[in-house]
């Protein structure tokens, strides 16, 4: 007798198209096993031995769906990850941020880290804007993501040892306390962090940012998804602001309003009205 198929091409569809309808995330035929082995996982640990039982419990629970869709997105990333990146930030962005800003009589800079993973990202934001902001400027950060586990280890703000690699020995030493295991993040940058939940398939009901940082995400969307986030960004962001996309993504041929800035550090994009 034939081996049961555990996830049909009917299943996979079914499944893509509904990560797809909620989260923007495409999956294609060639990251399937992505999909089923976190699917299998996800079979595991809720003891449900069926692709199309659980799709109906996803379908009409929207909690488990919010964990499903944690269990499916990739969470690699680190401190400083892509350095030219926050080079590009302390000597070209704030610069300019800060000649608009004391044009407009306004001593805030809005940020938003978006799909944040663990809080790597938005808590080396934290640490350069600490460093490089001369008073009366001040900044906040925003900082989310679609998994839930992830901001909960961003908001606990204790990493191992084998996690602050690439933090400046100086940074590590002023904004982390050394406990057992790893480090733990000051209280002082940690108030300076709002983690949150957020879909980006949805509008973020953010404005005025200064800053947004979305890097490694929309590589996971296709073309119409892409398009829609970014242009979710632009609504979102200030007459005068800046967004980083990952190295290997581009918003070119895309219709969007975003201006191409290359400095000498790092190419990014500006919005400009």
């Amino acid at each position: 007798m034939a081996e049961a198929v555990f996830f049909s091409d009917a299943d996979f569809e079914l499944y893509r198209t509904l990560i797809y309808n909620e989260s923007g995330i495409h999956f294609t035929a060639t990251n399937r096993s992505i999909l089923e082995s976190r699917l299998k996982e996800r079979l595991r640990e809720k003891g449900i031995d069926s692709v199309k039982t659980y799709f109906a419990t996803i379908s009409r629970n929207k909690e488990e769906l919010k964990n499903f869709l944690d269990s499916i997105t990739t969470n690699l990333t680190r401190f400083f990850r892509n350095q030219a990146h926050f080079d590009a930030l302390e000597r070209h962005v704030v610069p300019e941020l800060l000649k608009i800003k004391k044009a407009a009589s306004s001593n805030i800079l809005k940020i938003w880290s978006a799909g944040c993973s663990t809080g790597e990202e938005p808590y080396t934001i934290a640490m350069l804007m600490s460093e490089i902001l001369p008073p009366p400027y001040k900044f906040e950060i925003i900082a989310s993501d679609i998994s839930l586990k992830c901001l909960m280890t961003g908001k606990e703000g204790f990493y191992s040892d084998s996690r602050i690699v690439g933090i400046p020995p100086s940074y590590l030493k002023k904004y982390f306390d050394k406990v057992e295991g790893g480090y733990k993040v000051h209280a002082d940058i940690m108030s300076k962090i709002r983690f949150d939940y957020h879909n980006l398939k949805n509008d973020s009901g953010f404005r005025n940012l200064d800053i947004v940082f979305c890097r490694n995400v929309i590589i996971y969307f296709d073309e119409t998804a892409q398009a829609a986030v970014i242009n979710r960004f632009w609504d979102s962001m200030a007459s005068k602001s800046f967004l980083f996309i990952g190295h290997s993504e581009s918003l070119f041929g895309m219709d969007t309003k975003f201006e191409f800035v290359k400095t000498q550090w790092a190419t990014l994009y500006r919005k400009f009205i």
